[in-house]
């Protein structure tokens, strides 16, 4: 089932932790409108602006596979409002700079970023069908700093 031109239900729910460990990963009818919106609203935009292919490093966890990545109980992963992602050739900074200033999400939050390394971490970026904040954040594994 395809989500949008570019992304697939598929896409968002493989999981090799979830494959390794049994888990099973199946979202439900909400969980899939709001990937979907995300895919509208961010992921395609994303790809528009950069004609560069990407595919996500996580989209949806149901909230076992979530608790088995150690991921936050909050977290919008389970809830299909939130992708982790990074494009090939582009820094992940510039990347998150860039939705920052063009879309409207709900967070994105450079991950696990080094300055001295433009490839390292991931951007997490979320949308929320009303209401986003409009929350940019960096993580360089210690603390969260405004994304600058």
């Amino acid at each position: 089932m395809m989500l949008s031109d570019h992304f697939s239900l598929a896409e968002f729910t493989k999981s090799q932790t979830a494959i390794r460990r049994g888990i099973k990963n199946v979202p439900k009818d909400d969980a899939i409108e709001n990937m979907r919106l995300l895919c509208e609203n961010v992921l395609e935009p994303v790809r528009d602006n950069y004609g560069i292919p990407f595919t996500l490093n996580s989209g949806f966890r149901s909230y076992e596979l979530n608790e088995a990545v150690g991921s936050s109980s909050r977290s919008q992963h389970v809830t299909g409002h939130a992708a982790d992602f990074e494009i090939p050739t582009v820094a992940n900074k510039t990347l998150a700079r860039w939705i920052k200033d063009n879309l409207e999400y709900d967070q994105v939050l450079l991950e696990f970023y080094k300055a001295d390394d433009p490839s390292s971490g991931w951007v997490h970026c979320s949308y929320v069908e009303s209401e986003n904040r409009q929350q940019a954040k960096q993580f360089d594994g210690r603390s969260w700093t405004p994304l600058t």
